[in-house]
């Protein structure tokens, strides 16, 4: 048997995370005693806060380590539509809910219960890395539309219309962005909405990051804009990365679509079931708003570091960054210095010791990431490794 012949065709079509690779190898090289600086992780470098532990600690005192029913235990599902009700002002029910191995195993059955070869998907870039990968492995076809600094790294609408073909089958958005933390206000989404009005398209509004948003942004859920985007919008979120919960695996998603919840439960049903039961229980005091006040100042050190680093980076003659409104990435344009950005990456990692992940990875060649996801003593040597870099490059 062939080596080409051992695997699917699906699984043959799959990249790896270069996020992921890119931290791996970092991880890797600081494990051999090499001087790293790790930019790379969409990971909060905070820990979870006290309150969250201290009921995964009651939880399993209490001998809540059974199977639950696979959408969630109801006091969880409660508290998620008691928090879409108290902070995005947006009515969902049980029966519209799902709780999902954290944002991927959401958009993973999403893409699965939705896409049919062929189909089209609209995707803004720069995008989060495993979208078109999702789209693809379901047997769609990813339709990518560019942006860049001059746009803010946002779709206008007439892209949005340009893009749209009879086999167009979903728009996957994302406001505050990873990797540029560009943010839609309310009437940016309203116009964008107005286009999709007597299509079938449904949006899938990725909210993983919206409590971290900067200097006075208000963010906007994509639900709540009009009706016919509340009933055409699945929203996607989690705890994550506000919540500074990446490893206990929380995600969730609503859409008033009750028939289309119960096609992403059975295919839950038959992967993972529900997930990690001690999680769940955990999950319930930060959606109530019980740690507010953590993620308040965990939200207020993102703002601080983003301020100084891109104050930093613009100082650097050949490189430039437009200040985000959310999350905690910076989206450094280095066209100007001749060199694409996986060789821009691999070097800088190679010769200076900083890993930072190249825009191509998000769909956007002349760019990298850099997250500000650490403390700012070590942004500041990172910068001004990446700053000497930058100068022998343009020397």
């Amino acid at each position: 048997m062939s080596a080409s012949s051992r695997f699917s065709r699906r699984i043959e079509s799959l990249s790896p995370s270069m996020t992921i690779a890119v931290s791996t190898l970092a991880r890797e090289l600081k494990a051999q005693g090499k001087d790293i600086l790790s930019f790379s992780a969409g990971e909060p470098d905070f820990d979870t806060p006290e309150r969250i532990k201290e009921a995964a600690i009651d939880a399993i005192r209490q001998g809540h380590t059974k199977y639950t029913s696979v959408a969630g235990i109801p006091e969880l599902l409660d508290a998620i539509s008691e928090k879409f009700r108290r902070e995005n002002r947006l009515e969902y029910a049980r029966e519209h809910l799902l709780v999902s191995n954290g944002a991927k195993q959401s958009l993973f059955n999403l893409t699965q219960a939705l896409i049919d070869e062929g189909d089209e998907v609209i995707i803004p870039a720069p995008y989060w890395v495993t979208y078109p990968e999702l789209v693809s492995y379901a047997g769609g076809k990813p339709v990518i539309i560019d942006t860049d600094d001059r746009s803010g790294f946002k779709i206008t609408p007439d892209q949005l219309e340009a893009a749209i073909t009879p086999r167009t089958k979903m728009l996957i958005l994302t406001s505050p962005s990873n990797p540029t933390g560009s943010v839609y206000d309310g009437k940016e989404l309203e116009a964008l909405g107005k286009v999709l009005e007597g299509t079938p398209v449904t949006v899938v509004s990725d909210e993983m990051y919206e409590k971290l948003v900067f200097d006075g942004t208000e963010f906007v859920a994509t639900a709540s804009i009009s009706e016919d985007l509340y009933r055409r919008t699945v929203t996607v979120n989690g705890l994550s990365k506000s919540v500074a919960m990446t490893g206990w695996r929380m995600g969730y998603l609503a859409t008033p679509d009750t028939e289309l919840v119960k096609k992403m439960i059975s295919l839950q049903s038959q992967s993972t079931s529900n997930i990690n039961t001690i999680t769940q229980y955990a999950s319930i005091p930060p959606l109530l708003g019980e740690v507010d006040d953590e993620i308040e100042t965990m939200r207020q050190a993102f703002e601080a570091r983003m301020h100084e680093a891109v104050e930093l980076f613009n100082a650097i003659d050949g490189i430039s960054v437009l200040r985000p409104k959310g999350a905690f990435y910076l989206f450094v344009n280095i066209k100007d210095l001749g060199i694409d950005s996986m060789t821009f990456s691999q070097e800088l990692l190679k010769k200076y010791g900083v890993a930072v992940v190249p825009g191509i990875g998000f769909g956007s060649e002349g760019y990298f990431r850099f997250s500000y996801a650490a403390d700012i003593v070590t942004i500041r040597e990172g910068v001004r490794r990446i700053e000497k870099f930058v100068k022998e490059l343009r020397s």
